[in-house]
C-alpha cells in the first residue's frame, strides 16, 4: 500500500488537531449502565443524605440566620438541643423516600444520558460536527444529551417531593402513610414540574457538558471512556459546579414549592417575587455553600464511580 501523500496526513493530522467526531461513540451494554448507575445512587446516598438534608434545610429557611444557636435550629430544628448522636440522626428523615429517588435519579441519569448520546450520535452527529465542528461538537452533544434526560427526570418528581417534604416539612405528612398521600394528593405531587424542568435543563447540561469540556480540551480524550480516575476526578468538579451555579436559583424556588403543606397553593412566581422582595437577591443563593463543598465528595464521587462502574461492568457482562 502506498504511502499517505503529504496533503492526506496533513488532513489526518487536521482532524486529530480538531477533535474527535460527535458520530464516534463506544455503547456499552444496558446492563452495565444500570448497574454502574445504580451502585453510584446507593454509595452516594448512604454517604451524602444528612449533607442534601442541611442544604434543604437552608434554603426552606425564610429570613436571615443572625447567630450560630439560629443556624442549629434552622439545621436540626427540634433536635437542635439533644445530643450530638441524636442531632446527627435527625439529618436522616425520609431516607426511604431518598433511597428510592437518589437510586432511581442515577440509575435515570447517569444510566438514561448514554442511551440519549448514542441516539443523538447515531442520528444527528454530523450535524454538530457541522455546526460546532469536530471536538465542540462532540462536547455539547454530549450537553445536549444530559440536558434532554434532565428534563424527562420529572417522571420521578413524586418521589422528590416527598423526601423533600419528610426533610424539611414532616408536619405536612400529619400520620399519613405514602399510599394514602400519594391517593390524596393525585398529581397535586407533580406541584413545581416547570421550577424543576427548567431547573434540570441548563443543570443537566452544564454537568454533563462541563465534564466531557474538561475532557475533551484538558485531556484531549478522543475516548471519554477511557478517562482514568484522577481525570474523572478533575472532570466532574468541573461539571458539578457548573451545574451547581447555573442551577441555583430554579433550585431554591424548585424547593420552596416542594416543601410547603400540601394544601399551600402559593405559585412559583409569586415564590420568586416574595423573594426578592422580602430576603433580596442572595436569597436565590442560599444552601449554595454547602451544596459546592460537597460538590467535591458527592459529584466527584458518584459521576467517577457512574463512569468507572459502567465500562467495567460492560467487560465482565
Amino acid at each position: 500500500m502506498a504511502p499517505p501523500s503529504p496533503k492526506e496526513a496533513a488532513s489526518k493530522a487536521g482532524e486529530v488537531l480538531a477533535g474527535s467526531s460527535a458520530k464516534e461513540f463506544k455503547k456499552e451494554s444496558t446492563a452495565a449502565r444500570l448497574l454502574g448507575a445504580g451502585c453510584a445512587g446507593i454509595a452516594e446516598l448512604a454517604v451524602f443524605h444528612p449533607v442534601d438534608t442541611t442544604a434543604k434545610r437552608l434554603m426552606s429557611n425564610q429570613g436571615k440566620i443572625a447567630s450560630a444557636s439560629q443556624l442549629n435550629s434552622v439545621i436540626f430544628k427540634d433536635k437542635a438541643a439533644a445530643s450530638v448522636g441524636t442531632r446527627f440522626f435527625s439529618l436522616f428523615p425520609g431516607l426511604g423516600y431518598a433511597a428510592a429517588y437518589k437510586v432511581l435519579q442515577r440509575v435515570y441519569k447517569y444510566g438514561g444520558q448514554p442511551f440519549v448520546r448514542d441516539y443523538l450520535a447515531k442520528n444527528h452527529g454530523d450535524s454538530f460536527d457541522r455546526t460546532f465542528g469536530k471536538g465542540n461538537g462532540k462536547a455539547i452533544m454530549h450537553a445536549t444529551a444530559g440536558s434532554l434526560i434532565g428534563i424527562g427526570e420529572i417522571v420521578i418528581l413524586p418521589l422528590d417531593v416527598l423526601k423533600i417534604k419528610r426533610q424539611t416539612n414532616p408536619e405536612a405528612f400529619r400520620g399519613r402513610g405514602v399510599f394514602r398521600i400519594v391517593a390524596d394528593e393525585g398529581f397535586g405531587l407533580y406541584r413545581g414540574w416547570g421550577w424543576t424542568a427548567a431547573r434540570n435543563a441548563p443543570g443537566s447540561f452544564a454537568l454533563f457538558g462541563g465534564s466531557a469540556a474538561a475532557k475533551q480540551y484538558l485531556y484531549k480524550l478522543s475516548d471519554y471512556n477511557t478517562a482514568s480516575w484522577s481525570q474523572n476526578f478533575v472532570a466532574s468538579i468541573a461539571g458539578a459546579t457548573a451545574s451547581l451555579i447555573v442551577s441555583a436559583p430554579l433550585d431554591v424556588v424548585k424547593t420552596r414549592i416542594q416543601n410547603r403543606n400540601f394544601e399551600a397553593k402559593e405559585s412559583g412566581f409569586r415564590i420568586v417575587s416574595n423573594m426578592a422582595k422580602n430576603e433580596g437577591f442572595s436569597s436565590f443563593f442560599k444552601g449554595l455553600t454547602p451544596k459546592l463543598l460537597m460538590t467535591g465528595p458527592k459529584l466527584v464521587f458518584s459521576f467517577w464511580l457512574a463512569q468507572t462502574l459502567i465500562p467495567a461492568f460492560n467487560k465482565v457482562l
